[in-house]
C-alpha cells in the first residue's frame, strides 16, 4: 500500500433540522488554529439559514417539549455517552481551536461530557426546585409548574468553544426548548462536529440546530425574528454595541432575554448551578378548588 495517499480532508456542515446542508448562500469562510495554520472551510450562513434554522426548530418543539422529563433526560444522556465515543476527535478540534495542550484539551473535553451528564439528571428535576404548590386563604389548590419558553436563539461563547458551547446549549434544550444557535465564528468546528454527535444520539431533528459564520450578521435576525421567544446574548459579550442592538431588536416581541455577562468573569469550568435552566422557562399556575368546608372542617 502506497504512503503517498492523500488525505481525506472533513467537510464542515450546517446542522439544521437533522440534516446537514450547505448555507444556501453558498459562501464559505477560512478557519485558521491559534497559529494562523489552515484548518478547514466552513459555510458562512445567511439570514436565510437563520430562518431556516427557526422553522426547524419551531416544528420540533412541540415534540421535544411534550416528552417526558425523563426521556429528555435520557436523550441528554445518549449525547454524553456519544461523545465519550468520540472523545480523541474532539480533544484534536479543542485544541486546534483554542491552541491548548494536548492535555488541557482532554480535560476540557472531559468536562463537557460530564457538563451533558449534569443537565441530563436535571431534567426531571428542575420541576420541584422551582414548581410547588402555593399556600393560599381558601379552599383552593394553588399549583405552579415551570413550562419551557419556546425556541431560543443561543449565541455561543467566542472563546470556549466547545466548554462554553455545551454550557449554554445544554440547559435551554434539558428544560424543553427548541434551540439555534451560532457558534464561535473563529473556532466553530467543534460545534459544527457536535451537530454530527447529536444527529446519533436520539435527539429528535430540529431541537438543535448549528450556523457557523459572523455572529452579528447572524444575531440580528434572530433577534428580530417573531417566532423566537427567547435569546442567550452570551457570544455578545465582547461587544457592547451588539448586545445593545440585539436587547432592542427582541424587545419587539417581548422576548426573553440573557444579558451577556462580563467576558473576564466567566469560568465555564465552574459548577454551573441551575440559574441558565430556568432562564427560559416560564410559570404556569394552575388553581383548583378543594370543597366547601363543612361543620365538621373537612373540604368533602
Amino acid at each position: 500500500m502506497s504512503d503517498g495517499r492523500l488525505s481525506v480532508f472533513k467537510t464542515y456542515k450546517l446542522y439544521v433540522g437533522g440534516k446537514f446542508p450547505r448555507s444556501e448562500s453558498g459562501r464559505v469562510y477560512e478557519v485558521t488554529d491559534s497559529k494562523g495554520k489552515w484548518l478547514a472551510n466552513v459555510p458562512q450562513s445567511s439570514r436565510k439559514d437563520a430562518r431556516d434554522a427557526v422553522v426547524a426548530a419551531r416544528k420540533a418543539f412541540g415534540g421535544w417539549s411534550g416528552a417526558t422529563a425523563y426521556n429528555r433526560g435520557q436523550i441528554l444522556y445518549r449525547v454524553a455517552e456519544m461523545l465519550e465515543g468520540r472523545r480523541e476527535q474532539f480533544v484534536r478540534e479543542v485544541a486546534e481551536a483554542e491552541g491548548l495542550s494536548k492535555s488541557k484539551a482532554a480535560s476540557v473535553v472531559d468536562a463537557v461530557i460530564d457538563r451533558w451528564v449534569w443537565y441530563a439528571g436535571w431534567t426531571d428535576k428542575i420541576g420541584q426546585v422551582v414548581g410547588g404548590a402555593n399556600p393560599v386563604a381558601g379552599p383552593y389548590l394553588n399549583l405552579s409548574t415551570p413550562e419551557p419558553t419556546g425556541v431560543v436563539a443561543v449565541l455561543a461563547p467566542q472563546e470556549s468553544s466547545l466548554l462554553g458551547l455545551v454550557s449554554v446549549v445544554a440547559p435551554v434544550i434539558a428544560a424543553g426548548n427548541t434551540a439555534v444557535v451560532v457558534a464561535s465564528a473563529d473556532r466553530p468546528l467543534p460545534a459544527l462536529s457536535l451537530g454530527e454527535v447529536l444527529a446519533t444520539s436520539d435527539l429528535p431533528g430540529g431541537v438543535v440546530n448549528i450556523l457557523s459564520g459572523r455572529t452579528a450578521e447572524l444575531a440580528a435576525p434572530l433577534a428580530s425574528h417573531q417566532d423566537v421567544n427567547g435569546i442567550d446574548l452570551t457570544g455578545a459579550a465582547g461587544d457592547a454595541d451588539l448586545a445593545k442592538e440585539l436587547e432592542a431588536a427582541a424587545a419587539d416581541n417581548l422576548k426573553r432575554i440573557r444579558r451577556p455577562q462580563p467576558v473576564d468573569g466567566t469560568d465555564w469550568s465552574a459548577d454551573p448551578g441551575t440559574h441558565r435552566l430556568t432562564a427560559f422557562l416560564e410559570t404556569k399556575t394552575v388553581w383548583h378548588p378543594t370543597g366547601a368546608l363543612g361543620a365538621s372542617g373537612s373540604s368533602y
